[in-house]
């Protein structure tokens, strides 16, 4: 484990076996971080967050309380997790943090934005810049505002030949991996 000198871990929170914390990190005493993890410089890590093994989090990122990223999440620099649906700043919400939960393997764009209670699925690839106001299917492309689905991708973020919607079958261009598309919904073979 390496961890920058100007940053801030507090005590009680838990660091998996080769995590590197980088410059003005700030890991809150109730996070619990797996092994192998990168986080950036100018990262902030919240009490109710859990962060699973290999996840690389870019610069100037905030995981806020009831933000779950399972093993090989990719955050992009700068992008945003909310944790209140409808913020105000004289009203005292914190009974109402939404869970979002980020499956495995999916990448989020820099600058994208994640609104709080919505999942985005294993291996989906959020487009920089995109808003995601609801869940995201496993391998799905998604981009814009508020994000729409354009498309599917592989597990090596390679995008696929397939329709996006009804029957289909690709391969990854990179792994010669197969997928299959069955009644919308795609899956590796």
């Amino acid at each position: 484990m390496t961890i920058h000198a100007t940053a801030i871990v507090d005590a009680g929170a838990t660091i998996g076996a080769g995590t590197r914390i980088w410059h003005w990190v700030h890991v809150s005493p109730g996070a619990v971080i797996g092994a192998g993890c990168s986080l950036g410089q100018n990262v902030y890590v919240g009490n109710r967050v859990r962060i699973g093994d290999r996840v690389k989090i870019q610069n100037n990122v905030s995981v806020y309380d009831n933000v779950t990223l399972e093993d090989d999440v990719f955050c992009g620099p700068s992008m945003v997790f909310t944790n209140v649906y409808n913020p105000r700043a004289a009203i005292e919400r914190k009974n109402e943090y939404r869970d979002t939960l980020i499956r495995q393997g999916a990448t989020l764009g820099a600058n994208c934005t994640i609104v709080c209670g919505v999942t985005v699925g294993r291996h989906a690839f959020v487009g920089a810049g995109a808003v995601v106001n609801k869940s995201v299917p496993d391998f799905a492309l998604v981009v814009g505002v508020p994000a729409r689905q354009i498309g599917w991708m592989s597990r090596h973020g390679e995008q696929l030949d397939l329709p996006l919607t009804g029957d289909g079958q690709a391969f990854c261009a990179a792994t010669g991996e197969q997928y299959v598309l069955k009644n919308g919904v795609c899956e590796l073979a």
